[in-house]
């Protein structure tokens, strides 16, 4: 599936990406998690053509909400830096844009995490890029954190490799509808 809708991704130009995640965005407005404070949120790996974050990042902005962005550890799992104005974001050996350093937040005070994915089904369960970083993440924030997966494509009816660590998502937004878990 991983190699799938990579190639599915591939197909795509950037203005079809473009043009998605903004619409991706208008569907999150109606999403009801605006009432919270810390939201976690990826910065796009544009060579690998995943939803532009930019745009979900301006409506936090515009919503004067805490942004925190992760940084990948030698130990499987993400450090979480809140955005600031002296945030330096660079991109890493994987072209994963991210924070340098900053100010440090605990996964246990994130209200929401939106979520980086290549598939999901019907029953709210993601497919990312095999190396587990957002299933530890969610492991370490608390049960009620809001997961909200941002996808450019459609729901597959079932994922069958299901591993026992990997977490379920709330919501998963596409471009033409809103999926609630």
């Amino acid at each position: 599936m991983r190699a799938t809708y990579g190639q599915r991704r591939e197909r795509l130009s950037h203005e079809e990406v473009s043009e998605a995640s903004i619409a991706l965005a208008n569907q999150l407005l109606t999403l009801p998690i605006w009432n919270f404070d810390y939201y976690h949120l990826f910065l796009s790996i544009t060579e690998k053509k995943e939803v532009d974050t930019e745009f979900v990042m301006s409506i936090l902005q515009g919503k004067d909400k805490n942004i925190v962005l992760p940084k990948m550890s030698d130990n499987q799992s993400l450090l979480n830096y809140l955005l600031t104005d002296n945030t330096v974001i660079k991109k890493n050996s994987w072209n994963v844009p991210e924070p340098q350093d900053g100010i440090e937040v605990p996964p246990l005070k994130i209200d929401v995490v939106f979520l980086p994915l290549l598939a999901f089904d019907l029953q709210g369960n993601r497919v990312g890029y095999g190396k587990g970083y957002y299933d530890i993440l969610l492991q370490q924030c608390r049960p009620n954190v809001i997961k909200v997966g941002l996808s450019l494509f459609e729901a597959e009816d079932r994922i069958s490799d299901i591993n026992p660590g990997d977490v379920p998502l709330d919501f998963c937004v596409t471009p033409q509808r809103i999926y609630s878990f």
